[in-house]
C-alpha cells in the first residue's frame, strides 16, 4: 500500500509538471503572438524553473504571512516592460483559462494582488513605473508600478510649490493605492488621491486599452476607488497636482498613556475635524515597554502626529485657539518644504536623502494583520480606559487614528465609490505586527485584532459597519468562487462601498460581464435586471 502511495505520488508530480511545461510553451506562444517583436517575451516571463522566479516574485511581497512555503505560487509571472505586454498577458490568460493577479507595489493587507486559491498567473507590474510631470498643466501620468514616493519625488524635482494628497508610506505602489482611494496628510484640504485623477489607462477584458473617453464615466468612477482589480488592468493614471508653501510645519508629541491623555484623546475626537483644513492630526496609539529592575511592564504610548501646511507661528496661533490642553509650544515644531515632510512621516531615519524616495530604499519586512472601522460619535471617555485595557494585551497592539472633515464632508458619497465622507469623524486602524512567524504567535496576535474589532463594535459605525478597502481585511467576508452572487458579496462589499456597491456591481456586469477579474474580494457581476430585482 505505502509503496501504491508513493508511485501515485511520483505519478501526480509527472503529470503536473507535463501539464505546466505544457502551459507554459502555449502561454509564451500566445505572447508572442500578441506583443511586438522587437522585445523577446521570454525576458518578461518566468516559471518556476527560472533562477530569477522567486526573487521576481518575493520582490514585492510586503507581508511574510504570504512568504512561507504552503503559500500558493503562480504558474507564470509576466513583467510587462511595454503596455501591450499587460494587453497581451490578459488576452492569453483568458485564452488558455487562467486567473491573473494585478500587482503594483505588494502592499495589498490580505496578500490578494500575489497569491490565489486557485492556478494563476501574476502580472507584476513594477517595471512600469514612468512619470511625466507637467508643471505648466498642474498634472502627470504616472505608470502604476511606481510607488507614491517616486511620485513625490519626482514633483518636487520639477516644483518645490506642487503635490499630490496620496498615502503616507512612500513604497506603497501607486496603482492599487489610488484605486482603493488612497489618503494621508493633506486629505483634509484636497480629499483623497483618488479624487485627483482626471484620466486613465486601463486594459480591459478585451485586451483593449481604453482612456477616459473611450472607457465611458462609469468605468472612469469605478476604478476611482472601487478597486480597479475587479475591472480591468489599470497601467497609467493622470493626477491633478496640487498647491504646497514651500514651508510646512511638523510635530510628533508622545505622552504616556494615563488618565491626562485620555482626556486629550477625547479632546481630540470632538476637534480633530474642525479644525483648520491646512492642519492634519493624527492620534498614533502604540503599546511599548518599560524596564523596572527586573521586570518588564507594557505601557501604551499616544503621540500626536501632525503636518500644518505653513509656518510654525500661524500654527502656533490655530493650536492656542483650538487645542491648548495639547501644550505645543515652538519647540516642538519643525519647519521644512512638503517633500522633507515625506520623509518625517515615512518613519526613515533622521538625515535620510530624499533620493531614497526615489531609490525605493526598502524598509523592514514584517507578519501582520489590519483592519479598519470608522467613528461618526465621539468615544466615551470611560470607554478608552476599557480600550486601552485590550491594547495592552500584546506587546505589538497599534491603533491610528485619522481625522476627516474639511474637504472630506465637501464631496459626495457618491461622487466616487469611496463613501466614507460627511458625518465621518475620524478613521481607526487597527494593525499589529510581528516577526516571529510560527503558528503560535501569529494565532496569538490575530487572535487579538479580531477582539479588539469585537470590543469596538459599539462605538463605530453601524448598519453597516464601514470599512476602508485598502487595509483590506479578509475577516469581512470572502467570495466563494468566482460565481460568488451580489448578495452574498454585500456582506463585505457594503462595508467597503456603502450604496455605491450596488452601482459598482452593475458596471463590473457591463464591462466584465464573465467575472474573468475575479478574486476573494472583487466586485461581482450584476446586470441592470438583477440590480432592480436586488433593491426590490
Amino acid at each position: 500500500m505505502t509503496r501504491f502511495l508513493f508511485l501515485f505520488s511520483i505519478f501526480i508530480l509527472s503529470v503536473s509538471s507535463s501539464w505546466s511545461d505544457s502551459f507554459y510553451e502555449k502561454f509564451i506562444q500566445c505572447l508572442s503572438l500578441n506583443s511586438p517583436p522587437h522585445i523577446p517575451v521570454s525576458t518578461i516571463v518566468y516559471s518556476p524553473s527560472n533562477s530569477s522566479y522567486l526573487s521576481i516574485l518575493e520582490s514585492n511581497v510586503k507581508n511574510l504571512r504570504f512568504s512561507s512555503p504552503t503559500t500558493s505560487k503562480p504558474l507564470i509571472i509576466v513583467t510587462p516592460l511595454i503596455d501591450s505586454h499587460a494587453q497581451a498577458t490578459v488576452i492569453c490568460c483568458r485564452q488558455l483559462g487562467q486567473q491573473v493577479r494585478i500587482r503594483s507595489g505588494g502592499h495589498d493587507y490580505e496578500g490578494l494582488s500575489y497569491t490565489a486559491g486557485l492556478p494563476f498567473v501574476l502580472l507584476d507590474l513594477q517595471f512600469l513605473r514612468s512619470i511625466s510631470v507637467d508643471i505648466e498643466n498642474n498634472s502627470a501620468w504616472v505608470e502604476v508600478g511606481a510607488t507614491i514616493g517616486e511620485v513625490y519625488y519626482r514633483i518636487a524635482e520639477k516644483s518645490p510649490i506642487h503635490g499630490f494628497p496620496a498615502g503616507l508610506c512612500p513604497l506603497v505602489g501607486v496603482g492599487g493605492h489610488l484605486s482603493g482611494g488612497g489618503f494621508g496628510t493633506m486629505l483634509r484640504k484636497y480629499g483623497l488621491a483618488a479624487d485627483n485623477i482626471i484620466d486613465a489607462h486601463i486594459v480591459d477584458v478585451n485586451g483593449r486599452i481604453l482612456n477616459r473617453a473611450s472607457m465611458g464615466e462609469d468605468l472612469f468612477w469605478a476604478i476611482r476607488g472601487g478597486g480597479a482589480a475587479s475591472f480591468g488592468v489599470v497601467i497609467s493614471w493622470k493626477i491633478k497636482l496640487v498647491d504646497v508653501p514651500r514651508t510646512v510645519t511638523v510635530f510628533s508629541i508622545a505622552k504616556i498613556l494615563d488618565r491626562n491623555a485620555t482626556k486629550l484623546v477625547h479632546k481630540w475626537q470632538h476637534i480633530g475635524h474642525k479644525l483648520d483644513i491646512n492642519l492634519f492630526i493624527r492620534v498614533v496609539i502604540q503599546a511599548t515597554s518599560t524596564t523596572d529592575g527586573r521586570f518588564r511592564n507594557n505601557i501604551l504610548q499616544l503621540i500626536f502626529n501632525s503636518m500644518f501646511l505653513g509656518r510654525a507661528d500661524r500654527l502656533l496661533k490655530i493650536m492656542e485657539n483650538s487645542f491648548p490642553e495639547l501644550g505645543l509650544k515652538l519647540s516642538n515644531c519643525t519647519e521644512m518644504s512638503w517633500i522633507e515632510s515625506v520623509l518625517y512621516f515615512s518613519y526613515y531615519p533622521e538625515g535620510t536623502s530624499i533620493e531614497a524616495l526615489r531609490d525605493r530604499i526598502p524598509q523592514e519586512i514584517v507578519y501582520f494583520k489590519g483592519a479598519s472601522d470608522y467613528v461618526k460619535k465621539p468615544i466615551p471617555e470611560a470607554a478608552w480606559e476599557q480600550i486601552w485595557k485590550v491594547c495592552l494585551e500584546d506587546e505589538n497592539s497599534v491603533l491610528i487614528m485619522d481625522p476627516y472633515g474639511g474637504r472630506m464632508n465637501e464631496i459626495s458619497e457618491s461622487q466616487i465609490p469611496f463613501p466614507h465622507r460627511k458625518g465621518n469623524l475620524y478613521s481607526i486602524q487597527y494593525f499589529i505586527q510581528w516577526e516571529d512567524g510560527g503558528v503560535g504567535p501569529s494565532e496569538r496576535h490575530m487572535e487579538w485584532i479580531r477582539r479588539l474589532y469585537k470590543h469596538m463594535t459599539p462605538y463605530v459605525s453601524h448598519s453597516p459597519r464601514t470599512a476602508y478597502l485598502n487595509y483590506r481585511d479578509l475577516d469581512l467576508g470572502r467570495n466563494d468562487n468566482e460565481n460568488t452572487t451580489y448578495s452574498q458579496a454585500a456582506r463585505w462589499g457594503l462595508k467597503y462601498y456603502k450604496n455605491n456597491f450596488r452601482r459598482l456591481a452593475i458596471v463590473k456586469g457591463e464591462v466584465d460581464p464573465y467575472n474573468f477579474f475575479a478574486f476573494e474580494q472583487s466586485i461581482p457581476p450584476l446586470t441592470l435586471n438583477e440590480g432592480k430585482r436586488a433593491t426590490e
